[in-house]
């Protein structure tokens, strides 16, 4: 991957290619930020770089030997660890390493969501276990079969726990031109003996402006559509890609209905627009689904503050957001938006998604009934 395939981040790249242009690549470092960063796509465009015969002043060539193999992540001295989903004790990531490929082909900004839905597990946990920590010390200890440096990239080492000890004299004396490049989305579960040997690289969370911007040019998108979705995805690239795919009418019309019968407190309407609708969507367009609601509650407030939208909206959302926000309190809507990011948090971790909405509605209907204005719940949508 060149550095030039990657969706902004022009300073930290300049910074990258310098340390390399200079001949001050630390062996070890950190690339810590929020997922769907674009921080694993940087640390290989970085390893390409370092590893190119025939580099240009702000790229790899991509033509090389070298860059070729990097493409394909097949380069002999290129090694990936990561959290996969151990069947046995002595599985490694080497053993899921084709999925692994794939994925990564695919998903450039691969999420651990998008990891266990390639890796088809169920509710298995993933983790770095003690073999891939030995295995890792193995691999390293060879001399580089090709390129100038052997690189060695972890995803996620978060998930190392307290297997990760097995590895500090490796990260702290590593042999010559051997460089470790940790990509973490929560930097604060690294065992603090990994985290002060590395040398901090912060990667942000992309903007609006650069994720709008990439799917008007790159992907020439309606301009509404691609600030609509640049707004929802939060900086998250992984998640703008999914919600590409998705329709807005199509969910403003789901939560128009659902928010319905959470409203008029339908009971046995609400549970099977529960059971029939949102439960059948799939774990994936259920989050979409919560997050566009999340959005236009949060364009409530907005609303009810006097600040307008931040984003275009239909007439029919604009409407929406009037007439919801005519009937109720801030407060009310601010309690509402945190029971929506609750519901996407514990989808994504396979919590019961049945009962998870009917609680979800339950605890809409229970905000309303606080709500002094019950007489208009007709004209509320």
């Amino acid at each position: 991957m060149r550095f030039s395939e990657i969706i902004g981040h022009q300073e930290t790249k300049a910074k990258l290619i310098q340390t390399v242009l200079d001949n001050r690549v630390s062996h070890a470092q950190l690339f810590a930020g929020p997922e769907g960063n674009g921080a694993l796509a940087l640390a290989i465009a970085y390893a390409q770089f370092l590893n190119c015969t025939d580099r240009l002043p702000t790229d790899s060539c991509g033509v090389c030997a070298n860059c070729r193999k990097y493409e394909k992540y097949i380069h002999p001295d290129l090694h990936f660890s990561y959290p996969f989903f151990a069947t046995q004790k002595t599985d490694t990531a080497t053993t899921f390493l084709e999925t692994w490929r794939h994925a990564l082909l695919k998903h450039p900004y691969l999420s651990m969501e998008d990891w266990r839905a390639v890796s088809e597990v169920e509710n298995k946990q993933a983790n770095i276990n003690i073999a891939e920590a030995h295995d890792i010390i193995k691999k390293l200890s060879f001399k580089a079969y090709e390129a100038e440096y052997k690189v060695l990239i972890m995803w996620l080492p978060e998930y190392l726990d307290k297997y990760g000890n097995a590895l500090l004299k490796l990260i702290e004396e590593p042999p010559a031109k051997t460089l470790f490049l940790l990509i973490s989305e929560d930097s604060d579960r690294i065992l603090n003996t990994i985290r002060s040997r590395t040398q901090l690289v912060k990667i942000r969370a992309y903007s609006d402006l650069e994720i709008s911007q990439h799917l008007r040019d790159g992907q020439h998108m309606d301009p509404d559509r691609a600030e609509e979705i640049a707004l929802m995805s939060e900086g998250n690239m992984s998640v703008a890609q999914k919600l590409v795919e998705e329709k807005e009418g199509a969910f403003f019309e789901l939560m128009v209905h659902w928010l319905r019968y959470c409203v008029t407190d339908s009971g046995r309407s609400l549970i099977s627009y529960c059971e029939d609708q949102l439960v059948s969507l799939g774990r994936e367009n259920q989050k979409s689904f919560l997050r566009y609601t999340l959005q236009m509650m949060r364009a409530v407030v907005l609303e009810k503050l006097g600040a307008g939208t931040i984003q275009p909206l239909s007439p029919a959302a604009q409407d929406f957001v009037k007439k919801f926000g005519r009937n109720y309190q801030i407060e009310q809507i601010q309690h509402m938006i945190g029971l929506l990011e609750q519901a996407i948090y514990h989808i994504e971790r396979n919590s019961n998604t049945k009962l998870l909405f009917l609680d979800l509605s339950l605890q809409f209907v229970l905000v309303y009934k606080y709500n002094t204005f019950r007489e208009k719940a007709d004209s509320i949508i």
